[in-house]
């Protein structure tokens, strides 16, 4: 089963290639396009019942973040008789998978790397998360060709995305300062070759250094060392999403400045070490300054009046974040905390 978006890999010429690799196998091709930006469960549901009536052997996903999480997730599904949102809350634990294959499209979520899916519930207003090692794809090719008809806003966001996941890592339990390094070496890569890549879109040593960084952001390198991640920012930033379709990366570049001004006072030590690290800074207050700029250079929004969102949505934010029980694994966040970080 060959699955993918709303078409642009047809536009670049992507599905084309993966077509005539399969032909040249002869392999049965069943095709569901069509996924979101922001992915769903129904559309995981409808693409597993085709999986399952034409007893697919194999999941093939060509795309960004999306499309891959969603194949993930199918993957699951479709031998374990289940429902995506089953998954995905925990109430159904996969026991068996059919293999995933990944084409990548859009350096920037790293599911290429690793075991974990995103997915929105539209009726309950809720994208949350999932890993589980039977989702790891069997292999993934990244071809930095394959990227370079990613527009300007969804190469910056892609940035943006990798960065966050290098930091919800960094400010996670536990110390260990090799890893710290690689931290601060990926965040270094976004840092030196994002602007240059978003003024030459089509340079292909560019899309080459932002796919590898983005792939090892989440591969399990941040994080060796520490008890877990934080995770906090992308649990705020997945309502924005769900509430409002917003980009998750927009989401990310909108969420951490606020977090981090926010918390700073409970870890001004570590925001002063990640900001000398990479920008040079000294002190919590002009590290995070340092980000936010980084982030408007990027041309990725830091205030939600940026992405569309209005004034008058707040109350409707704080509502669906203190629902959804937003927050992270290191430092946890109530109703308070959520409502001074929204206003």
């Amino acid at each position: 089963m060959l699955v993918y978006g709303k078409g642009s890999i047809k536009k670049n010429g992507v599905y084309y290639a993966v077509m005539n690799q399969l032909k040249s196998i002869n392999a049965e091709v069943f095709e569901f396009d069509g996924i979101k930006p922001n992915p769903n469960v129904d559309d995981v549901n409808e693409a597993s019942e085709m999986g399952r009536r034409n007893k697919v052997d194999v999941v093939l996903a060509v795309g960004g973040g999306s499309v891959i999480d969603s194949a993930k997730v199918m993957t699951v599904c479709i031998p374990n008789q289940t429902s995506a949102w089953r998954v995905m809350i925990r109430l159904d634990k996969p026991k068996k998978s059919v293999p995933l294959i990944a084409v990548l499209t859009l350096a920037a979520t790293g599911t290429e790397m690793n075991g974990a899916a995103v997915l929105t519930n539209e009726e309950v207003n809720k994208k949350i998360g999932f890993v589980h090692r039977l989702m790891f794809p069997k292999h993934s090719f990244l071809d930095p060709q394959f990227t370079i008809s990613v527009p300007l806003n969804y190469t910056a966001y892609g940035v943006v995305d990798l960065m966050a996941h290098a930091m919800e890592n960094y400010f996670g339990k536990g110390e260990a300062t090799l890893t710290d390094r690689f931290v601060f070496s990926i965040l270094n890569e976004g840092i030196a070759y994002g602007p240059d890549l978003l003024e030459d879109l089509t340079n292909y040593e560019l899309r080459e250094k932002i796919m590898f960084a983005a792939a090892m952001a989440l591969s399990g390198v941040t994080v060796h060392g520490r008890e877990s991640g934080d995770w906090g920012v992308h649990s705020l930033g997945h309502n924005l999403s769900a509430l409002f379709d917003t980009p998750h990366g927009a989401t990310l570049s909108i969420v951490y400045p606020a977090w981090l001004k926010y918390l700073k006072d409970q870890m001004p030590e570590r925001i002063s070490k990640l900001g000398k690290a990479v920008f040079g800074t000294s002190g919590p207050d002009e590290s995070i300054l340092a980000l936010e700029a980084f982030f408007k250079k990027l041309g990725s929004p830091v205030r939600m009046e940026e992405a569309g969102i209005t004034a008058e949505k707040k109350d409707l934010i704080i509502q669906t974040m203190v629902k959804n029980k937003s927050g992270g694994n290191n430092f946890k966040l109530n109703e308070n905390d959520i409502r001074a970080m929204v206003d």
